[in-house]
């Protein structure tokens, strides 16, 4: 083999201190970058008074993100050899991935994918190479590696196909969006029945747990913004009281994730994919509840079109969201009682505060005792 070229052979699932590489933190920046585009596009939505019709536009696009790093994400913890051709390829769909992430701010107000296409296309041929490179070297997950490699081959046909014949403006543009999407998202269920990958658990752990720092640095990057307007002789006290707020919540939605260091505490490929699948409601929830901050901090500053009330909604329920989302992929397959139903509950409490439109402070206060309570719990249980 050339110097520096090695074949691309599965990695050990019980490879002992499996950690991050660097090109998978490289490549993290990209979603960094592209998340902090779709949320500020939100806020000033949100802020202009048009947030709910943007809501629908900063989903769909915020799960094609996540599924450019998912798919990513799991090929490596399955067959990162990190030789030169591996590099080379992983920085091709990087560069795909910028390419689609510049264009998110402006396909957010359109939903025109124009140059984003191109981007996409880039990325998926560098996702494709990599499952035929790990194809040919290793003839055990052969069917497996070329399955995923003509499923996103085929949907990234559709997509092309969809762009050119189906206009943003459609009244079915959002249902064909949606169609392909699921196509996308039965690719790995499809392809993990020809023979299950060996996809790290300790590695995904960590790597999930990172991208989540990211959202959660979203929501720093808000409060950062509300500490800013100090400088510019806003001192508010309702920006004051949700600048603290919002340092509270995330600081506590961040010792909610992870209190548990076994985020996934089994192999079984059912779990992980609920799991993995599931965490996009995590994701989505605090990208979200950054946008929904920068709404609040338009209000206090009064640069905004819709109320206090209406900014609150916006901050509060995606934190709901979020205690559901980690009840979903983690708290219910814990041991019975209040434990694994706690944060369930707690979701519950922040929806009602979120359609009351109470203020952000109150739910804060709310979350620290929901907080307070699992910790408790868990304490007791041991």
């Amino acid at each position: 083999m050339p110097r520096g070229l090695r074949p691309l052979l599965a990695r050990d699932p019980k490879e002992a201190h499996r950690a991050a590489t660097q090109i998978e933190l490289f490549f993290d920046l990209v979603i960094v970058i592209a998340v902090a585009a779709v949320a500020l596009s939100l806020h000033h939505g949100i802020s202009a008074g048009h947030g709910a019709g943007l809501l629908v536009n900063f989903l769909a696009l915020f799960v094609v993100i996540w599924w450019a790093w998912m798919n990513f994400t799991w090929f490596a913890s399955s067959f990162d050899n990190g030789d030169a051709l591996y590099i080379l390829l992983t920085l091709g769909v990087m560069s795909g991935a910028i390419i689609f992430a510049g264009g998110v701010g402006s396909i957010a107000e359109s939903m025109d994918f124009s140059f984003a296409l191109v981007g996409w296309v880039i990325m998926r041929i560098g996702m494709i190479a990599l499952w035929l490179r790990a194809a040919a070297a290793n003839p055990g997950y052969r069917r497996t590696a070329v399955s995923y490699a003509v499923g996103i081959a085929v949907a990234q046909v559709l997509w092309c196909l969809f762009y050119l014949a189906t206009p943003p403006g459609s009244p079915w543009f959002l249902t064909l969006y949606a169609a392909i999407f699921v196509v996308e998202l039965l690719v790995p269920v499809l392809s993990e029945r020809q023979g299950a990958t060996p996809w790290h658990r300790h590695h995904l752990i960590e790597r999930y747990g990172s991208l989540n720092l990211i959202m959660l640095g979203e929501v720093l990057v808000s409060v950062a913004l509300m500490f800013s307007q100090f400088y510019e002789g806003h001192f508010e006290p309702a920006l004051i009281g949700a600048a603290v707020s919002g340092l509270v919540i995330v600081f506590t939605l961040w010792a909610l994730y992870f209190m548990e260091t076994e985020q996934l505490d089994t192999s079984s490929l059912r779990r992980a994919l609920v799991w993995g699948y599931g965490h996009i409601i995590v994701f989505a929830s605090g990208a979200l509840f950054a946008a929904g901050l920068g709404a609040v901090m338009d209000v206090a500053i009064g640069h905004s079109e819709i109320d206090a009330a209406q900014a609150a909604r916006w901050a509060v329920a995606p934190v709901a969201g979020y205690l559901f989302g980690l009840w979903f992929i983690r708290e219910r397959f814990r041991s019975g009682g209040l434990r694994a139903h706690l944060l369930l509950l707690g979701s519950v409490v922040m929806a009602g505060l979120a359609a009351s439109g109470a203020p952000i402070w109150v739910a804060a206060a709310g979350l620290v005792a929901i907080a307070a309570l699992r910790g408790i719990e868990g304490a007791r249980r041991g």
